[in-house]
């Protein structure tokens, strides 16, 4: 069969507000599509032809020729993962919806499409390309057991560097040591696809992605393991890994690791020597998020004055072993008043940020938030293009709907405000960010 994989677009912040670009002078970053259809493309039986459209690139034509459609998204990509599956189903083309958003909202996508994947794709994509060929595709697939991750082929990287063209060539592209996560973040939906318990993806995964990544230049991001931070078990495998990555380097591998993502608060309990293992691997960058937790909650929230003290300790420590904060501020939690806005930037300003982003509270479906706002009729948008961080989709507790939206948007404004010659002089990584 002739397989053809979607990545649908989605609007950034930028595109939702496009008077960010006027007073936000950095560079837009589009980065590589996320990683799920190159992991579940990697288990495909042999014997299939396997193809990639990034929708955010090449607007998918839904006049394409395949035997059968695979689309993966995630909830802001949904508006129009939703638009294509049924553009497509309605000329009696095959088409299965996977992703975390179709994992979440199974009902919402069944009628768009022939078959949604809930939950972790690799452990049923064989079934369902087997029973597509058959033409007895089923309506729902779901592992019951989670995937066992130690025995998985590398993602199918090919796929997206070969999709790369003249005004698209990632930087990095993303690499994953473990799934699942023992935290309780009410704002994430990751513990819900993924589970609780932390699972470890083995050393061929590990290395042969990396190898393939340093053949074509591409320095790797470490986006989604905030969790590997959390406990000791997990730090213990974190440092193996990055113990894993020296020893590559000194095999002759061009390994350029680029950033590691992190709740803000547990910057302050690593180990000094894992934060200089961290220099000796050469990350430079921590994408740090908050807003997440107790401490930047209190910090920003409500201006607590010894969480504030933690949150800029965060900040100097990072300073300190010269890996540079980039941070992602997120604002509308429930104990955000107005004051959040003014106490966000100065304590950007403050603590030396040179890099950050601006996010709004965003009950996306299947999170705690989600749940909890359903039940309190806060949510009064469900086009889900909207839910990108971007956009106010509920109710705020202490402010107006419009006070947060304005809000949002002043700290993008105020934290860029006057830096527009400073960034002329500045070499790519430093004046690039995704918004």
């Amino acid at each position: 069969m002739r397989i053809c994989f979607v990545y649908p677009a989605f609007e950034r912040h930028a595109d939702a507000h496009p008077e960010l670009r006027q007073f936000v002078p950095a560079n837009e970053y589009l980065g590589p599509p996320s990683l799920g259809i190159a992991a579940v493309a990697a288990t495909t039986p042999p014997g299939h032809l396997l193809e990639l459209v990034d929708d955010r690139v090449t607007p998918f034509d839904p006049a394409h020729e395949a035997d059968l459609f695979a689309l993966s998204f995630f909830t802001p990509a949904a508006t129009r993962g939703l638009e294509i599956a049924a553009a497509l189903k309605a000329r009696g083309k095959k088409v299965v919806c996977g992703g975390i958003f179709p994992s979440m909202m199974p009902d919402e996508v069944a009628p768009h499409c022939d078959s949604v994947v809930v939950g972790e794709g690799e452990g049923v994509w064989p079934q369902v390309v087997a029973d597509a060929a058959a033409g007895r595709l089923r309506p729902r697939y779901q592992a019951t057991t989670p995937v066992e991750l130690a025995g998985l082929p590398r993602p199918r990287l090919e796929l997206y560097l070969e999709n790369e063209r003249p005004g698209f060539a990632p930087d990095d592209y993303p690499l994953q040591t473990s799934r699942g996560c023992p935290l309780q973040c009410d704002a994430c939906v990751l513990p819900s696809i993924h589970g609780k318990t932390l699972r470890y993806f083995g050393e061929p995964y590990l290395s042969d992605s990396i190898r393939l990544l340093s053949r074509h230049g591409k320095r790797i991001s470490l986006t989604e393991d905030t969790s590997s931070f959390g406990v000791q078990g997990a730090r213990k495998e974190f440092r193996a890994f990055l113990e894993r990555c020296l020893a590559l380097q000194d095999e002759g591998v061009a390994l350029q690791l680029s950033y590691v993502g992190i709740s803000m608060p547990m910057i302050l309990n690593l180990d000094p020597s894992l934060l200089e293992l961290l220099q000796r691997t050469r990350i430079a960058r921590f994408y740090l998020v908050g807003g997440f937790d107790p401490i930047t909650r209190d910090a920003f929230g409500k201006g607590d004055a010894k969480a504030m003290d933690k949150a800029e300790r965060t900040i100097a420590r990072c300073q300190e072993h010269r890996i540079d904060p980039y941070v992602s501020f997120m604002v509308g939690n429930a104990d955000d008043d107005e004051g959040v806005f003014e106490r966000t930037v100065s304590f950007a300003k403050r603590t030396g940020i040179d890099l950050a982003e601006f996010v709004v509270s965003t009950p996306y479906p299947g999170t705690p938030l989600w749940h909890r706002y359903q039940a309190e009729g806060r949510i009064f948008d469900r086009t889900w293009k909207h839910y990108n961080d971007a956009n106010v989709v509920f109710t705020p507790h202490k402010m107006s709907v419009e006070a947060l939206r304005q809000g949002y948007l002043y700290v993008w404004r105020e934290f860029y405000r006057g830096r527009a010659d400073e960034f002329t002089t500045r070499d790519h990584e430093r004046r690039t960010i995704q918004f």
